[in-house]
């Protein structure tokens, strides 16, 4: 039995994905994300900010996804599973680093400059690992839903 090994986490891109392939071909995206969060120190005090950051790697079709829509500043949410990578140096020093593999990415939409209307693509803007899962659908008002049953109704 599989111990629960599972993350949810928003944020921004810090920079553009990066994609490469393994010896069989396989693709892989990198990303890196920065998530804030908000808090007070005490009832009188102003909100802090605290930035972290998470290395986040996908898979095959969901990496040539991310790599392809992905772009520093683009908001996210990712849902995956943490991996611990551990390795000796050259000195026999021990070193461990965790990182998240995504299964499902949602990228959030994105705005032109200079006073535009938003670039409708709330469509294609969810996107899973496990291709012959159903993505999430979430009601963003009612042009998007009926766009959203359109693509169901096929």
């Amino acid at each position: 039995m599989n111990n629960l090994n599972s993350i949810l986490i928003e944020g921004n891109l810090v920079r553009d994905p990066l994609l490469r392939s393994t010896s069989k071909g396989t693709q892989i995206c990198s990303m890196s994300i920065a998530s804030n969060r908000y808090y007070k120190h005490d009832s009188n005090a102003a909100y802090e900010k605290e930035v972290s950051f998470f290395d986040v790697e996908t898979w095959a079709k969901l990496a040539e996804v991310c790599y392809a829509k992905g772009k520093k500043g683009r908001g996210v949410r990712v849902v995956g599973r943490l991996k611990q990578n551990r390795w000796n140096d050259t000195d026999g020093k021990w070193h461990s680093r965790i990182s998240i593999v995504a299964e499902h990415v949602e990228f959030r939409p994105e705005f032109r400059k200079e006073g535009r209307p938003p670039v409708d693509s709330f469509d294609d803007e969810d996107y899973s690992g496990n291709e012959s899962a159903e993505p999430e659908m979430e009601m963003a008002g009612s042009r998007h839903a009926e766009k959203e049953l359109e693509a169901v109704a096929f």
